[in-house]
């Protein structure tokens, strides 16, 4: 069961950026999240890290998020550096730290749409992978989205959704004891862990402020990566456990990854 959570414990200052740090806003961003049998990804961590379960039905439950979004205006946030734009979209599991109790995510990977792509595949061994990424979204006055489509073309991770707004919807989050400690949950994860290509394991860290999402609909998803690895099928797909969509947020991201040892 999930003990409940608070948002005003999780929030901080931000950590003075340096050296190669980025800063970025995050346009159209989604997540999209799907609950899934434990069983299905047994084996794939390092036993340093668990499953952060929630129980639906009685059943425990796994969750993992597919989550869209073009970066605008990603630069550096220490110096003067040109600006860039790209779609993305990462795949990530959520999981707790054991060494420090820390609720986290383990990245499956990235898809980009841009060159820039070549420093973290090549130089940092990260799982980014490359994809032609295309969003045709449409807002109402009030910011609600009346259409939300993202296709990628990715040989490693191709990808269609649909969504749409729903203003008159409230939120709601199955399986935590209420509606904040499930933002916390799929919202406020700070850090992340990966497989590196060169099967190290990997881990960077990020900040932001609270996000303020609002809730969505699903009307189609085809995620290739999730049906391949057996993870959600493409029918499971269909019933996410749930959708946030915000216009518009910032992120600081913390440069360059660090290699971890996967058991203390």
């Amino acid at each position: 069961m999930q003990s409940s959570l608070r948002i005003a414990d999780f929030l901080h200052e931000r950590p003075k950026p340096s050296g190669i740090d980025v800063l970025c806003k995050l346009r159209h961003f989604a997540i999209i999240t799907y609950a899934f049998d434990p069983a299905r990804f047994a084996g794939v961590m390092p036993k340093r890290f668990r499953l952060d379960t929630v129980q639906l039905d009685g059943v425990d439950k796994a969750l993992m998020s597919v989550v869209p979004f073009i970066d605008i205006d990603f630069t550096s946030a220490v110096y003067p550096f040109p600006k860039f734009s790209m779609g993305q979209t990462n795949y990530r599991i959520y999981i707790v730290d054991t060494h420090t109790n820390e609720k986290c995510v383990w990245f499956l990977g990235t898809t980009l749409d841009s060159w820039t792509r070549f420093v973290p595949h090549r130089v940092w061994n990260l799982p980014w992978y490359s994809g032609d990424i295309r969003f045709d979204c449409q807002q109402g006055s009030n910011g609600t989205y009346l259409k939300y489509a993202m296709q990628t073309d990715s040989q490693w991770a191709p990808a269609r959704v649909e969504l749409a707004g729903d203003s008159a919807a409230s939120l709601n989050l199955p399986g935590f004891p209420d509606t904040e400690t499930g933002q916390v949950f799929l919202t406020h994860p700070l850090r992340g862990f990966y497989h590196r290509r060169d099967g190290k394991v990997g881990t960077y860290h990020v900040w932001h402020k609270q996000l303020d999402v609002r809730p969505g609909k699903l009307l189609s998803a085809d995620f290739g990566l999730l049906d391949r690895l057996g993870l959600v099928t493409k029918v499971e797909q269909q019933h996410p456990h749930s959708v946030l969509l915000e216009p518009v947020n910032e992120f600081t991201i913390y440069l360059p990854p660090k290699i971890v040892p996967a058991d203390l």
